[in-house]
């Protein structure tokens, strides 16, 4: 395994060490090692991720506990009520889509979700949806709509599945429709980048009046593989790719592709999932404040003002 696939393994070593010393008798003694060795951690898990490359940042993105979809419905979301199907075809377990309470505002979820064991990864396609997501994760939207209730975007997805049956049920009008509808649905959305947000597959349910990302997800127009195997055809040099193609979250804040970056604790969402939830859900509730109390006129024009502006350019001055 390579240095940069690596990179927590200091930080693993001190852990199971953590672990093993609370299997031993209570002693005082016991106490100050534990005590020494999670000073230790808490100091050498800042000095690792406050220094992580694009590609590092990459892999956690996409490491196996950081908090799914689901986990921040879990604990923010309550009453939950999930919908399924897209009334045409089937349902796509790689978006949950439903209804429930943020705090004692209503609000509409769609998200992507993977899975934890191998059964749930297969089931959830590794979080990548076919068509009948994005049409499902729609239906819930345009109801939002009817109803007037904001609608929370969850992006974790490598992209949407380029499988032959997905192609076959045209996964691409699919996701070019919802980029047209939200960019029109005249209620509040706010989207999160919780994990890897990857080309059209996040795009997808990511037209939004506010865009947040958490500090060590990242977010591309492809994945660094996808872009290696394209420009060098060597998939080897992802890490290349994921530099030169400035997918972190403070990149893209830079770029004005997202306007908030969620702080992680020390070691990752993953290491503290439950204070970073309750991190997203303070910048959702403070932005869906704000959000709320403006005309529907201004909040289109605010919404296309944003994405209008992305890519902005300075060229030569013509010859005269």
């Amino acid at each position: 395994m390579s240095a940069d696939a690596n990179f927590e393994e200091p930080i693993r070593r001190l852990k199971v060490r953590i672990e093993e010393l609370r299997g031993y008798p209570d002693s005082p003694v016991k106490t100050r090692d534990i005590q020494k060795l999670e000073e230790k951690l808490a100091k050498v898990s800042n000095e690792i991720y406050e220094n992580l490359s694009p590609w590092q940042k990459t892999l956690v993105a996409r490491h196996p506990a950081r908090p799914f979809t689901l986990d921040y419905v879990r604990l923010l979301v309550r009453d939950f009520v999930e919908w399924k199907g897209d009334r045409a075809f089937a349902d796509d377990p790689a978006i949950v889509a439903g209804f429930g309470l943020l705090g004692d505002r209503s609000v509409a979820v769609v998200g992507h979700q993977k899975g934890r064991d191998t059964k749930e990864k297969i089931r959830r396609n590794f979080g990548m949806p076919r068509p009948e997501g994005y049409r499902k994760a729609l239906r819930v939207m345009k109801l939002a709509e009817k109803f007037r209730k904001p609608v929370l975007s969850f992006i974790d997805t490598q992209g949407a599945y380029p499988g032959l049956d997905s192609e076959e049920r045209g996964v691409a009008e699919a996701i070019a429709r919802n980029l047209a509808e939200m960019s029109l649905l005249k209620v509040p959305i706010v989207a999160t980048v919780i994990g890897e947000g990857g080309s059209g597959g996040a795009l997808g349910i990511g037209v939004a009046d506010v865009v947040l990302m958490l500090e060590h997800s990242v977010y591309s127009v492809i994945s660094p593989e996808g872009c290696a195997a394209i420009l060098w055809k060597d998939q080897g040099r992802a890490k290349d790719a994921a530099e030169a193609m400035r997918v972190t979250a403070a990149d893209c804040k830079a770029l004005g592709v997202v306007d908030e970056v969620i702080p992680e604790p020390a070691g990752g969402a993953h290491a503290d999932p439950i204070s970073t939830i309750d991190s997203v859900g303070r910048a959702i509730n403070a932005h869906l404040a704000r959000l709320s109390a403006l005309p529907v006129d201004a909040l289109l024009a605010g919404r296309y003002a944003k994405f209008r502006g992305m890519g902005a350019f300075e060229g030569a001055a013509a010859a005269r």
